[in-house]
Parts: C-alpha cells; structure tokens; sequence
C-alpha cells in the first residue's frame, strides 16, 4: 500500500496493494480479484456458503412468502387487511470474530 488510505477502498485499489505486496502486475491483480467475485456470485446462487477465515461468512438469507392477514391499527383498534408478501432473497454477511475483536 503506497501513500494515504482512500476514504472508501474500491477493488482497484485492492489489486493495487496486492500487486505492490506479492509482486503481481496490477492487471492480472485485477482480473484475479473480478473473477474471485464471480465466483463468489456463483456460489452464493447455489444456495452455498462462503466461510474466510478471520473475515466472516457470506450466505443468502431466504425469506418465505407471508399470505395476506388482517391487524389492528394500534392507534384506532381500527382492522386492517395486510397485503401478502413474496418470498425473497438477501445476501448475508457476518463478520468473523476475530475481524470484529481487531476493529
């Protein structure tokens, strides 16, 4: 890493350091970097998960679909009818204990 730290790290300058730290060429540091995402991407959408030690756990959360249902409006006691809700799917991220205890 050379000179001051940018206020937010893109994957450029990620394969930046790497190339100055191991003595790669900053191109191939970035085609190694665009297809560790790719293949991140593939397998999160298998339904895998993707463990790296000392960063944390990346996983897709699935949400069931919810039927629609009455409440009650807290306010009013008014009833309410809620509408149904599809099912979906969100990357999850959680941070390594170790990662976490560092910051």
């Amino acid at each position: 890493m050379t000179g001051p730290l940018p206020p937010i790290v893109t994957l450029k300058h990620l394969a930046e350091w790497a190339g100055y730290n191991h003595g790669v060429a900053k191109k191939q540091a970035i085609e190694m970097f665009t297809g560790f995402v790719a293949d991140i991407g593939r397998v999160l959408k298998k339904g895998g998960k993707i463990r790296i030690p000392n960063l944390g756990v990346l996983q897709v959360r699935i949400r069931p679909a919810r039927p629609a249902r009455k409440g009650r409006n807290p306010a009013t006691g008014e009833e309410i009818r809620i509408k149904a809700s599809k099912a979906s799917k969100k990357v999850a991220f959680r941070v390594a204990k170790g990662l976490s205890e560092a910051i």
